[in-house]
């Protein structure tokens, strides 16, 4: 006999082992979900109402229908497979309290697992605007998100203005860096911190996801002599902004306006004991009496590979992973999001989740536009958001893919 809340085929499979979710099932093969399982030492040693494998899709469905309650969203993903089953029996979705333990069950481990297995950049030679000349061009930046106002979340995250006298921030927040796929903002890397933990020490974390080929940005807060030379040995180049008041001397004038500088230790005594050569690129953007000056380092060194007007134009597309992590947080979590873990380690898992589901649409607007030849950027993520959304509810959650979303001109 099933358990209370369970409802069994004639063949013996519980409801729960046949939880669908289309396009996520697509990007998160249940197979692969039950190996990262297994891998991370999730396998239940009795059957459950809730087994590791169904609360992975849960969270996954969680960050998907962000502000849904947790039975809620155990209704939305079992609705359709209830209709199939056309049985008498009332199928009881699991309590918020039996959701809960599931989750602290499962941990974090089996989510960010998945996220290095699967979050790869998804651009081809064919995809429009994700390549600069050779290169792959990709971003790294850091975010934060808003947590429930717990004791377990205040002290292991932190909250802003909690030193040196200043009023306290309304919720603790986690710190995140990512770094992401420019022409499709697809999220290939991240790591999630405490807030006092700085963005470019969880950023330093993430380098070795880099590869010779690609072209990291980077704003004015990441530049330094370390974490330079550590994203370097990825073998990835760099253009990154510097601050207006960084001494860069010129080496070397160029012929395209550039020049060879150094950069050093800031501890280094004698401050050019191991110089690194980068070359440097200064431009206005704006009228020249008012506008705003920008300089750039890189490590081509090259005009002649890369021209310095070009790069110029170049950096703007720094401001695609601004883009990326406004999708996940205001259009895919909501305006003001503030995520409903309790404890550290579902923030973790939480976060991993709402960038899991973020691939997947990102990977699918991708195919998107492949198919129609065209720039990722004409896909509409909300639109995107809302089709995968009512694709998952219903009968529709056992059906195949849905269309492809067209290329559309609204706010992306």
């Amino acid at each position: 006999m099933p358990r209370p809340g369970q409802v069994k085929s004639s063949s013996g499979e519980r409801l729960s082992d046949r939880i669908a979710l289309g396009v996520l099932t697509r990007a998160f093969p249940p197979e692969l979900v039950d190996e990262v399982v297994a891998e991370c030492g999730r396998v239940e040693q009795r059957r459950r109402l809730l087994p590791a494998r169904v609360v992975v899709y849960f969270v996954l469905a969680m960050c998907l229908f962000s502000g849904q309650g947790y039975e809620e969203v155990a209704r939305l993903l079992t609705c359709g497979l209830l209709e199939e089953t056309r049985r008498e029996e009332t199928w009881r979705v699991p309590s918020t309290a039996a959701i809960g333990r599931a989750r602290l069950r499962l941990g974090p481990e089996p989510l960010k697992v998945l996220f290095a297995r699967v979050c790869r950049p998804v651009a081809t030679e064919a995809t429009v605007e994700a390549w600069y000349r050779s290169w792959r061009l990709v971003a790294v930046d850091g975010t934060t998100f808003d947590l429930p106002d717990t004791q377990a979340n205040d002290a292991f995250f932190g909250r802003p203005g909690s030193s040196r006298g200043q009023q306290r921030g309304a919720f603790p927040q986690a710190r995140v860096a990512a770094v992401v796929e420019c022409g499709t903002h697809a999220v290939f890397a991240a790591e999630v911190g405490p807030l006092a933990e700085h963005e470019t020490v969880l950023a330093r974390r993430l380098f070795d996801r880099l590869s010779a080929g690609m072209l990291l940005l980077a704003d004015r807060g990441f530049v330094g002599f370390d974490l330079w030379r550590a994203a370097t040995t990825s073998g990835a180049d760099l253009l990154w902004r510097v601050r207006n008041n960084a001494v860069l001397p010129v080496v070397k004038a160029l012929d395209d306006g550039s020049y060879l500088s150094e950069i050093v230790a800031a501890r280094d005594k004698n401050r050019r004991a191991d110089p690194i050569t980068v070359r440097a690129i200064e431009y206005t953007l704006g009228t020249s009496t008012d506008g705003t000056v920008y300089r750039l380092v890189t490590t081509i060194l090259d005009p002649q590979a890369a021209p310095a007007a070009e790069l110029a134009a170049l950096y703007a597309q720094r401001w695609e992973i601004e883009t990326a992590l406004d999708e996940i947080k205001t259009h895919q979590g909501g305006p003001r999001l503030v995520l409903r873990s309790q404890h550290p380690a579902g923030v973790e898992q939480e976060i991993y989740g709402f960038l899991l589901v973020h691939h997947a649409l990102r990977d699918l607007m991708h195919h998107a536009a492949r198919d129609e030849g065209c720039d990722p950027d004409r896909i509409s993520f909300i639109r995107t958001l809302r089709v995968v959304r009512r694709h998952v509810t219903g009968q529709a959650a056992l059906s195949p893919l849905p269309t492809h979303p067209r290329p559309h001109h609204g706010p992306a």
